[in-house]
């Protein structure tokens, strides 16, 4: 019996996600010169994912 699609693990959907981890916002920023050492993890401004 096959498993219905919308049970497969994410990694085989292949399917963009446009909502990041807290740790992938602050690494975002990061690149961008937007957040520093020392700054507020808490609160962080919206971040659109790298296309």
């Amino acid at each position: 019996m096959s498993q219905h699609r919308s049970l497969r693990a994410a990694s085989t959907l292949g399917a963009k996600r446009n909502v990041l981890k807290r740790y992938e916002r602050i690494e975002l920023l990061k690149k961008r010169g937007e957040w520093k050492e020392g700054d507020r993890v808490t609160g962080l401004r919206k971040t659109k994912p790298a296309a």
